[in-house]
């Protein structure tokens, strides 16, 4: 159990299946005992209303029915409850109860009883309001300055200010530019009215000013031109917040007297009382409610704000003072004073769990046990030092090599991540099972992954280890029968005699309809087949299929099993090649097909910000429509408006398909990408630093986004590799390294400078250009080796050397065809 948790002094379960929100908890002494102690009441949507007087010890169901003085189901649901002086010629207190068409005020009373079973309370309704408007919040205060009693001030759903002076409506008001509600409070201080409106800042209105405003019902829209008499309603300050605001609260306690505090959703705003800010702290979670109340040191405030993570937090100011751990999340908290408890926190969740508990900790009754004092043997104690640091030595490496046993035996099966808590002795092991999925109907671009294990050794001190896996092949594609005819081919070269292909490949070729082992196939589960072809005269392979950016798995684990199999033979002279030409036209095919489909979520993105702005424009006038008391003419208004809305749902739905597209695209491009860099580093020969700054550079992103695509960053790197280390001389070099900065990178209008870079990219890495990040200028190489390097040859002399090597024939070879094997 956690040592900072709030200690439960009185806890109730509040019905079944009832919701409750902010509004729905308040405190006070409601029966008017003239003890100044507090009751509870509650309200909830379904319209029950309970007051409670918690006693210590009493949070069983006994003691629940003996806290609770009082419980009726109203009619309407209960939206928020208040408790302050609502009747004129009254000083007690009564309680304001808000449903959604409807204000009632009700006095709570208490009788002496007589027998057993204790006292006796009732409510009795003193009067009511039937409002002509759904309500939202409400707020209480001295309006005006009046003193000796309440009046109350109602925020509708449709933006309309309703003040009720005890049992008569005085007047409403309609607040400017007003599309949703927000919380409401009232400053006592300034006689003002504080809001958070849809345009997201706090908006500040002065009672003097909304009382000589035009009259909401004579108006018709609230931004046209005045009509009849009276002023425009301005706020007379506003503060940008940035962010919808949960809670508005406005402390009256003395030393805290200019201070307004507004609870964002990722921030906590302190504002004088003419708008300016006192201080901020942002917030490292969501929170879900706060009360700012008195603090013992003067010229600050304290602050119990509860989050999402069940958590209720003390804050002094900016300062966190105590954190202690609650069983749910609050919704709405307050502070009371009870008989046998003094400042009390009041917690209620939305489901109904109200608590009253106290912050503290619990005292530890262990006590230390005396030891009999006795002379230490030294020589006793060094040889059983170095034996427990012989121990914790190998207790070190033997948990390392098992951790990183435990890595990798994970490994076939974890892609997603490593987050899990493992506990394990000297010598045992455990396993950690993970599933790895598909995010969609098309062939990853990796299927490496990384691991990393954390764990403190037997002294205390953290380690970290960390291991790379590789996911089966067979996970994404089945064994096939070889396609005839494709479109697009590879042909990797080895200095080996040619390998049995069912030897490297064991899990595929039991299915393989070939049993010479001179070629297998590869059925992806999103449909695409891939061909493996070995020659039978020479030590070239030629890999073979109908989609380009689906060969990229299949030549790298062909490359990789070529390694561990000579490696294993002992070979230690074992090359590969590829003679080219590198395939850029079908490589470019992907590349367009990736920046055509970013153009168009472009374009869905302006449509879309278009037909909003006009949807909202078209519910405006609604709305004005709407209020008006005396109907007007639609003028096709509504028609236009689900017009407008059809528009806006069919572009949205165009715009998430495009957005999946674009998802499978940029996948596709990478694997594409990766083929280019294998195929490019075994044409040249790069060095895996040099394939490393190769990969950085063709692709420096993991996933698109809207302010930064794959597009741009490429096109940027390439060409920083083509001024500096790829530069044609020195000088153009050393003017490249000394500028600084650049254009601001954004989606470009086509791809045709970004090909042409690529190209020339390839072009200067075959003509000797070395890939480095040093400063030095590369030095050209002759043009003897030029020549040995120049890739391809004529498609004749590639035909006739075909035939001369003898591809696989039989099954899948048409001798009557006289183009390159199938």
């Amino acid at each position: 159990m956690s040592l900072f948790k709030a200690r439960d002094w009185w806890s109730a379960a509040l019905g079944e299946g009832e919701e409750f929100d902010q509004g729905c908890l308040c405190v006070g002494d409601v029966d008017n005992s003239g003890t100044g102690h507090d009751k509870i009441v509650v309200g909830s949507y379904m319209g029950m209303l309970r007051i409670f007087s918690p006693h210590a010890n009493k949070s069983s169901e006994t003691g629940i029915a003996d806290a609770q003085l009082l419980e009726v189901q109203l009619q309407n649901a209960i939206i928020q409850v208040e408790v302050g002086k609502f009747v004129s010629c009254s000083e007690l207190l009564h309680l304001a109860v808000l449903h959604p068409r409807k204000l009632s005020v009700y006095s709570v009373s208490g009788t002496a009883g007589n027998v057993e079973h204790g006292d006796q309370y009732q409510m009795k309704l003193v009067y009511e309001h039937n409002l002509q408007r759904t309500a939202c919040n409400m707020t209480y205060g001295t309006f005006g300055g009046v003193t000796g009693h309440h009046s109350l001030c109602i925020q509708s759903m449709d933006g309309m200010l309703m003040f009720f002076e005890q049992d008569s409506y005085s007047f409403g008001r309609f607040l400017p530019g007003f599309l949703l509600p927000g919380p409401l409070a009232y400053n006592s201080r300034t006689d003002s009215f504080l809001t958070v409106s849809s345009a997201r800042q706090l908006e500040s209105y002065k009672y003097e000013t909304l009382a000589v405003a035009t009259e909401a019902e004579s108006r018709q829209d609230p931004d046209l031109p005045l009509k009849t008499g009276g002023k425009r309603l301005m706020p007379d300050w506003t503060f940008v917040l940035g962010e919808q605001a949960l809670d508005l609260c406005v402390p009256s306690f003395s030393h805290s007297s200019s201070s307004i505090f507004i609870l964002g959703e990722r921030n906590l705003y302190c504002l004088r009382d003419n708008g300016q800010i006192r201080f901020m702290k942002k917030l490292e979670f969501n929170p879900s409610c706060f009360l700012p109340y008195a603090s013992v040191t003067d010229g600050t405030t304290n602050l119990l704000l509860g989050n999402h993570t069940n958590m209720l937090l003390v804050y002094q100011d900016v300062t966190l003072k105590w954190a202690a751990q609650l069983s749910f999340v609050p919704v709405a908290v307050r502070v009371a004073n009870f008989p046998e408890l003094k400042g009390a926190v009041v917690t209620l969740t939305a489901d109904g769990h109200l608590l009253c508990s106290y912050m503290g900790t619990d005292p530890s009754f262990f006590s230390t046990p005396k030891v009999d004092a006795r002379e230490a043997d030294y020589e006793q104690v060094d040889a059983e030092m170095k034996k427990l640091q012989k121990f914790i030595r190998e207790a070190t490496r033997t948990q390392g090599r098992r951790l990183l046993e435990i890595a990798a035996s994970c490994c076939l099966v974890s892609v997603l991540t490593y987050i899990c808590s493992l506990s394990s002795g000297v010598g045992s092991s455990t396993v950690v099972a993970f599933s790895a999925f598909l995010n969609g109907r098309y062939p990853p671009a990796d299927l490496t992954g990384d691991i990393t294990v954390s764990y403190s050794s037997p002294t205390g001190v953290p380690r970290v280890l960390q291991s790379r896996f590789s996911l089966p092949l067979a996970l994404v594609c089945v064994p096939s029968s070889p396609a005839k005819t494709t479109n697009f081919k590879i042909t990797v070269d080895t200095n080996q005699p040619p390998v049995d292909l069912s030897s490297i490949f064991r899990e595929f070729s039991a299915k393989s309809e070939d049993k010479d082992g001179n070629s297998l196939a590869f059925q992806f589960l999103s449909g695409a087949k891939v061909t493996v072809l070995a020659s039978k005269t020479s030590q070239r392979y030629r890999i073979q299929s109908d989609s380009f950016e689906d060969m990229w798995l299949v030549v790298k684990e062909l490359v990789q099993r070529f390694d561990q199999h000579f490696s294993k033979m002992g070979v230690k002279d074992f090359k590969k090649s590829f003679s080219g030409p590198l395939p850029l036209q079908e490589y470019f095919l992907s590349v367009d097909h990736h920046f055509q489909l970013r153009v168009s979520a472009q374009q869905y993105q302006d449509l879309l910000s278009e037909r909003a702005v006009q949807f909202r424009a078209i519910q405006r006038r609604l709305l004005t429509r709407f209020k008006d008391k005396t109907p007007a003419p639609l003028q096709n208004l509504d028609t236009l408006l689900d017009a407008t809305y059809s528009q806006v749902m069919a572009l949205a739905e165009a715009a998430e398909e495009n957005r999946a597209l674009l998802e499978e695209a940029f996948v596709r491009l990478r694997s594409a990408t990766h083929l280019l860099v294998l195929l490019l580093s075994l044409w040249q020969g790069l060095t895996p630093d040099q394939t490393a700054i190769l990969e950085a550079t063709l692709l420096p992103l993991l996933q698109d986004t809207p302010q930064l695509g794959w597009e741009e960053s490429c096109d940027a790197a390439v060409s920083h590799l083509l001024r500096s280390c790829l530069s044609r001389s020195p000088k153009d070099q050393a003017t490249s390294l000394a500028q600084t900065g650049g254009p601001v990178l954004g989606l470009p209008r086509d791809t045709a400078r970004l090909k042409k870079h690529i190209t020339l990219l390839c072009d200067r890495i075959s003509k000797g250009g070395r890939l480095t990040l040093a400063s030095e200028a590369n030095v050209q190489v002759p043009a003897q080796v030029q020549n040995l390097a120049a890739p391809g040859e004529s498609g004749r002399g590639r035909k006739r050397e075909e035939q001369r090597e003898g591809w696989l024939d039989g099954k899948i070879n048409n001798r009557h065809e006289t183009d390159a094997p199938c």
